[in-house]
């Protein structure tokens, strides 16, 4: 008896098996899942009359429906038989007597005799395990990533070691599904029909990515900053979502190899904040100071400064001095300028005539700018004595 009831369970869903399917992704994926299975659409929405085939069975022949955006991966057994990765209709096509069906032209010896056959073997089953997933090869968003302390790198242009708290976001993209599938996607995901979804929290998979972009940040940004070719400066990595991106993808790369073993990409960086520390926030502040005061900017800055400083000496140096300096005029003080910045900025090619210094020295003694043993010992310096 117990061999006619097989028998006649391998019958029943060899007939039921000749209907051929249509193959779609199932409803609901959130726009972050990565891989989710393929679903058998055999009745139709409740018009068709397959309602008896076999699991994990794709009956040779059935239509598959390959979106936009996505690749379909076929297995068997655990091994990978196909790929697409173009949208459209397909045809599933299998040598496996499993996979045969009278409507695709197989015909009805090799399609019913030998399939039953097969799954007589194995109580009445079929012996061959036949699934599809759908894999996301658009930008995959809203992966987060966060330090809970400051991490620090060594930053070129400002030439220190400096150290924040960041937050953010990223996109990624899986670039080769084979990989992914073959490399990361744990054994659960391709047997139990569950969806990879990247921001499911109990995804270890999802954890273990979270965890190597945080410990790949100190990299990525000493990358950034210290690029010679772009000149880039700590200030805009939060508006350089694309820059920064390749920054921490070749962080991520070099320490974990996501695209060589994993098929994943980094594609975009969105910095919601950067923290810098109290160091890094006195050092930042500097710089500006210094950027500021930089070239004819600064030049201005300085002789707008020196102005300032004469006429306060003027000013307190009583009606004498402050005539001297009304004498001198802003030609004297543009004089003196001149030389300055010519000190500071260029070395002298040629020594300046003795007398013309010590008239300078002369003028800025009157002014009250220095001390009387101040011009003595610059006149006995220029002298020679």
């Amino acid at each position: 008896m117990g061999f006619i009831k097989a028998f006649a369970g391998a019958i029943g869903g060899t007939f039921a098996d000749q209907w051929l399917d249509f193959v779609v992704p199932m409803q609901g994926v959130p726009a972050t899942a990565g891989i989710y299975p393929a679903v058998l659409k055999s009745t139709n929405a409740g018009r068709g009359s397959n309602t008896k085939s076999s699991e994990n069975i794709i009956s040779n022949g059935s239509k598959i429906l390959v979106p936009e955006g996505t690749a379909l991966i076929t297995m068997q057994d655990g091994a990978v038989t196909g790929l697409i990765t173009e949208p459209g209709g397909f045809i599933f096509t299998s040598d496996d007597p499993n996979a045969k069906s009278i409507f695709a032209g197989d015909g009805i010896v090799s399609s019913l005799i030998k399939q039953s056959w097969e799954r007589f073997k194995f109580g009445g089953q079929p012996g061959s395990n036949q699934s599809a997933y759908y894999v996301n090869l658009k930008e995959i968003p809203n992966n987060k990533f966060g330090t809970q302390s400051e991490i620090y790198w060594d930053d070129a242009y400002l030439n220190a070691q400096v150290g924040a708290i960041t937050r953010g976001t990223y996109t990624l993209k899986i670039i080769d599904p084979i990989l992914f599938i073959k490399n990361f996607v744990p054994a659960p995901y391709l047997t139990e029909g569950k969806v990879f979804d990247f921001a499911d929290m109990d995804n270890d998979a999802g954890t273990q990515l979270f965890n190597e972009v945080v410990g790949s940040l100190s990299a990525a940004f000493s990358n950034y900053t210290n690029d010679p070719s772009k000149g880039n400066r700590i200030t805009k990595i939060q508006g350089d979502q694309i820059g920064f991106a390749q920054s921490l993808s070749q962080a991520v790369e070099e320490a974990y190899q996501w695209k060589t073993d994993r098929g994943l990409e980094i594609v975009k960086v969105a910095i919601q904040a950067i923290e810098y520390d109290e160091d890094t926030k006195k050092l930042l502040s500097d710089v500006k100071k210094a950027d500021a005061l930089s070239g004819a900017r600064g030049n201005s800055f300085m002789q707008q400064s020196v102005a300032r400083g004469f006429q306060a000496a003027g000013e307190n140096g009583g009606g004498a001095a402050n005539m001297a300096f009304m004498g001198m005029g802003m030609n004297a003080v543009g004089g003196a300028m001149g030389g300055l910045q010519q000190q500071v900025n260029e070395p002298q090619e040629k020594e300046e005539d003795p007398v013309e210094k010590l008239t300078k020295l002369k003028k800025m003694l009157d002014a009250g700018l220095i001390t009387q043993e101040d011009y003595d010992k610059a006149k006995d310096k220029i002298l020679g004595v």
